[in-house]
């Protein structure tokens, strides 16, 4: 019978053991996640940046501006916007055969409220990129000129406080959100030196 208590005993202090050691086990993949973030983070970029410094080259918006405003307003491709339609921009539109109603936020009166609004469909993400420069280059169909001071501005920070000024979001953050990312993935490089 002593025995068979020591072998419980025994059992015991095992299972104990175990349980202490087992949060202490890591079963994940070796790669953290902020690792996994950043790869996702540089494919993007480096994906994006040649079209962009193409764009700049034909109509002379910023690749900083560009690359920027597609990680922002895209969440790095990975909005439903951006995955399903293509759209890395959030721009609307009010063609129902080329535009998708959904739900968005909107800075009004001083405060964040959802609203419904039509945003344009693309057949690709660099037919998302073309659109979104010439938008800058034509202005709006109320005023041609609208973002002009986007299009000559010779800097990053110039250019993304142009486009908060010019009406392209109504976040009052904008600016900065967008400097902070030019600042922290080093996109300047892709502006013309």
């Amino acid at each position: 019978m002593s025995g068979v208590i020591s072998l419980v005993l025994v059992f015991g202090l095992l299972v104990v053991l175990f349980v202490q050691l087992v949060p202490k086990i890591s079963f994940t993949n070796s790669t953290p996640a902020t690792n996994l973030n950043t790869q996702n983070h540089q494919k993007f970029i480096k994906t994006i940046a040649p079209y962009a410094q193409t764009m700049h080259t034909k109509y002379g918006v910023l690749p900083s501006i560009t690359i920027a405003q597609a990680i922002l307003e895209s969440d790095w491709g990975t909005s439903q916007l951006s995955r399903d339609y293509n759209n890395y921009f959030g721009i609307k539109g009010t063609i129902y055969q080329t535009t998708k109603e959904m739900k968005t936020q909107e800075f009004v009166n001083g405060k964040w409220i959802t609203v419904t609004a039509r945003f344009r469909v693309y057949n690709s993400w660099k037919d998302s990129v073309k659109d979104h420069t010439l938008l800058f280059v034509n202005g709006t169909n109320w005023n041609k000129n609208q973002y002009q001071s986007v299009r000559t501005a010779t800097d990053y920070k110039t250019a993304a406080k142009a486009l908060y000024t010019a009406g392209y979001a109504t976040d009052p953050g904008y600016p900065a959100k967008l400097i902070n990312l030019i600042q922290t993935y080093d996109l300047e490089k892709y502006d013309p030196q």
